[in-house]
């Protein structure tokens, strides 16, 4: 019984996950928007990006100002200047990682 539970709860999560994802993106390539929203639009996924790097380099304090994840802005610094030099997001993620692993490795 637990197992069908299970089952049938990952299936319905994957279906509405599937319906919030992809539904839009079909919908939107069936009808043409107009210029100023396509150009609003292009902003989106910089103003993304930028919010979760700078979440994830700042720690927060209720009442306080939040103060800086030293550990995140180290192992930030060679994945943005490979960002700047390559363009290439598979990159910036392989060198992220290993700057955070190097890090933890020598006990930062």
């Amino acid at each position: 019984m637990a197992t069908s539970y299970v089952v049938s709860t990952i299936l319905v999560c994957g279906g509405a996950m599937w319906l919030l994802k992809v539904v839009p993106f079909l919908l939107v390539k069936a009808v043409a928007l107009p210029k100023w929203l396509l150009q609003f639009l292009s902003f989106v996924p910089v103003a993304i990006l930028t919010a979760i790097f700078v979440e994830s380099l700042l720690v927060a304090h209720p009442g306080q100002w939040p103060s800086v994840n030293w550990e995140n802005a180290v192992a930030s610094l060679p994945a943005v200047v490979t960002a700047i030099l390559t363009k290439s997001l598979l990159a910036v993620v392989v060198v992220g990682v290993l700057a955070m692993a190097g890090l933890r490795a020598i006990g930062f």
